[in-house]
């Protein structure tokens, strides 16, 4: 592995390759991220080597599977500090983490009349599923708001949560605005009310140092394929007294103690909560991708991705015709940078900035809510992460404005 974080083209083949007859420039990360070769090749070993079924077999294969697949969750709990690898469960994604602890804390805890606080930014995983619940039991959801310069309204916060919020669920950092929530702060205010917390790790895990212990979050979920391993593959940690109060989620093989004709005992977490059979490798290879973070360490991870947006950023805002959204400053901004064009539609923008080999995700970001509340339909969002360089930065300024000049008929 390479050791300097603006060296890392030999471990992610992908990247080495033209686009549009162009050197790609890849600054969609926050949709997803690129896989180094290690944790590929983790994929390809387990399937040629390893293969089995875990926790059900006594031969080789599967004792070798189950140990590789256990280790993993041990990997993962140290990565985010968790208490105890009980508190680690293997899911889908962070959708599904998040739609897991609202289908069964959720469900047993939300009343009519009940409160549940979420903010104004989440992505639709961490909004769809609690206006549902909200619905479904007759309690309200309330939104924490914005201030001007993009940030989390903490003064809000403390009149929305109250005696009667039950959830605040809050996205760690924004996926669109590049805002890093004050977390831990939200954690004290809703266990001051008797409230628990939901935090989605989706744009945190993979780019800062998280200590799920620290935040005193009650639950926190985040996706695999954000932070390097493979699709399919997430995470979510509760802690332990609230998973095994917890319903199961799903029922089926793996998730039981003992079944009789009239009733059935479900095991111990995290199985309760891993009914059939899991994504055995994509868990493994979610393992590699943390020992590839953890031998780089996070936070050089989080000061190589400070670096570029401290270039990159005010690039970007002192172009006439170009509004980025979310903080000013670069230092309370994460490398989710959105932005619009004017008078260009983000899909127009996007488009042009392919023919020039650069990858930006275009569209609401699965945030209608906030784009609302931004007064746009719709953003160009570049994303970076360790991996990118400088060269990447100066491709999308060059391409913003050779992008301008097209649309200008070659006037700028």
């Amino acid at each position: 592995m390479a050791n300097n974080t603006n060296n890392f083209t030999a471990d992610f083949p992908i990247l080495d390759q033209k686009v549009n007859g162009e050197r790609l420039a890849y600054l969609d990360n926050a949709a997803t991220a690129q896989k180094p070769r290690q944790v590929v090749e983790s994929l390809v070993h387990f399937y040629e080597h390893d293969n089995a079924n875990v926790h059900r077999g006594v031969h080789s294969l599967a004792e070798r599977a189950t140990e590789e697949y256990e280790e993993a969750r041990q990997k993962v709990q140290h990565f985010i500090n968790a208490a105890d690898n009980k508190e680690i469960i293997f899911t889908k994604g962070c959708t599904d983490g998040l739609n897991l602890v609202a289908a069964t804390y959720g469900e047993e805890n939300i009343q009519a009349g009940d409160e549940i606080v979420i903010s104004i930014m989440e992505h639709h995983s961490n909004l769809i599923p609690w206006q549902q619940l909200a619905i479904k039991k007759h309690a309200v959801l309330k939104y924490i708001e914005l201030t001007d310069d993009g940030t989390l309204d903490m003064a809000d916060a403390q009149k929305k949560i109250t005696d009667k919020t039950k959830i605040v669920a809050v996205a760690h950092a924004s996926n669109v605005l590049g805002t890093v929530n004050p977390l831990k702060e939200l954690a004290k205010l809703a266990h001051e009310h008797g409230a628990v917390i939901v935090g989605d790790g989706a744009q945190s895990v993979p780019h800062m140092p998280v200590d799920v212990q620290d935040l005193d979050v009650d639950f926190y979920a985040f996706s695999g394929h954000k932070m390097m391993g493979p699709t399919g593959i997430g995470v979510l940690y509760g802690k332990a007294a609230l998973l095994r109060q917890m319903p199961p989620y799903q029922y089926g093989g793996e998730m039981i103690s003992a079944v009789h004709r009239e009733r059935t005992e479900f095991a111990d977490i995290p199985f309760k909560f891993e009914a059939g059979t899991q994504n055995i490798a994509g868990a493994i290879a979610l393992g590699t991708a943390v020992d590839y973070l953890e031998k780089i360490g996070m936070e050089n991870i989080a000061a190589q991705e400070q670096a570029l947006v401290d270039y990159v950023l005010p690039k970007l805002e002192a172009i006439p015709y170009v509004t980025v959204y979310g903080p000013q400053d670069p230092q309370h901004h994460t490398g989710v940078i959105a932005f619009n064009m004017d008078n260009l539609h983000p899909h127009d923008v996007a488009t042009a900035l392919d023919a020039e080999g650069v990858a930006v995700r275009a569209g609401h970001h699965c945030a209608q809510p906030l784009m609302e509340a931004l007064g746009v339909s719709a953003t160009s969002r570049a994303s970076f992460y360790f991996y990118n360089t400088k060269q990447d930065a100066d491709q999308l300024i060059n391409a913003i404005k050779a992008t301008k000049e097209f649309f200008n008929g070659g006037t700028i």
